[in-house]
């Protein structure tokens, strides 16, 4: 099995991509830049871009995961919409199924989430609406982890001390959410 992982620091931090190989018994391949959003992947005419393009088109994958700026689906939501549709539409050309890396809102009290004017709780719904609603109008398949980060928020830390990026219990989470969600479409589709 083999999963293209399209995302940025959320995705590579605390040698994720590691963890999910090792859940999945799948060969995991990364294509990340800190702070890449979606849009990015889709577009030839940057180093990232170009690689993604290249790998959809030449080469067999079974999965490809998505995840987009910490930030995105909310302050940019119709550039979300639009990355995922055609990132998905691309990657089912490929033969692969893809898979939504729904992401977490910064950690409750954090100067990241001040500084957007943001409450915790409004934040958390609105990237996991943003999710849910992409992944269904794509036919994607949807890892809420950070759902699961909500869920967890009270009696777990999952963050890094910057309240922005995973610690490594937040990427093991991550990686975990994902496999279970990839393993168990595997087992319906063998």
């Amino acid at each position: 099995m083999r999963i293209l992982m399209l995302g940025n620091s959320f995705t590579f931090v605390n040698a994720m991509p590691d963890l999910l190989a090792r859940l999945t018994g799948a060969e995991v391949v990364c294509h990340t830049r800190g702070g890449a959003r979606l849009a990015e992947q889709l577009n030839p005419n940057t180093g990232l871009g170009a690689r993604t393009q290249a790998a959809l088109a030449n080469e067999h994958w079974d999965y490809v995961v998505l995840q987009e700026m910490s930030h995105g689906p909310v302050t940019a939501p119709e550039r979300f919409f639009a990355s995922v549709s055609g990132l998905c539409a691309e990657i089912r050309a490929n033969g692969a199924v893809p898979v939504l890396y729904a992401t977490w809102a910064y950690r409750k009290g954090s100067a990241r989430l001040a500084a957007k004017g943001w409450d915790y709780d409004e934040m958390a719904h609105r990237l996991s609406e943003a999710y849910r609603q992409a992944a269904q109008q794509n036919g994607a398949l949807l890892a809420e982890v950070g759902q699961r980060f909500y869920e967890l928020s009270g009696t777990r830390d999952l963050y890094a001390g910057d309240g922005v990026h995973p610690n490594e219990a937040g990427s093991r989470l991550a990686a975990e959410t994902l496999a279970a969600v990839i393993l168990q479409e595997k087992e319906r589709h063998p």
